[in-house]
């Protein structure tokens, strides 16, 4: 069950990166949507990029946690 644990932390770092990724890139569509008038349609295009990507991470990071769960309590 130790490969269990360790693919779901994998799993779980993975999800967290991805988390981080989704941040930069929700900075970066604030950033742009202030001051240089490209419209709030190309920020919302942005921020709802950014939230399919978020949505993926957390589901990797959960799946990653439950593999994690099920390795401790079998192993």
């Amino acid at each position: 069950m130790h490969i269990l644990i360790l693919i779901g932390a994998v799993l779980t770092i993975a999800g967290m990166l991805g988390l981080g990724y989704c941040i930069r890139l929700a900075m970066q569509a604030r950033k742009a949507g202030t001051g240089t008038g490209t419209g709030p349609d190309l920020q919302r295009a942005r921020l709802q990029q950014a939230m399919v990507w978020n949505l993926g991470a957390l589901f990797v990071s959960a799946i990653g946690l439950m593999a994690v769960v099920v390795g401790v309590i079998l192993g």
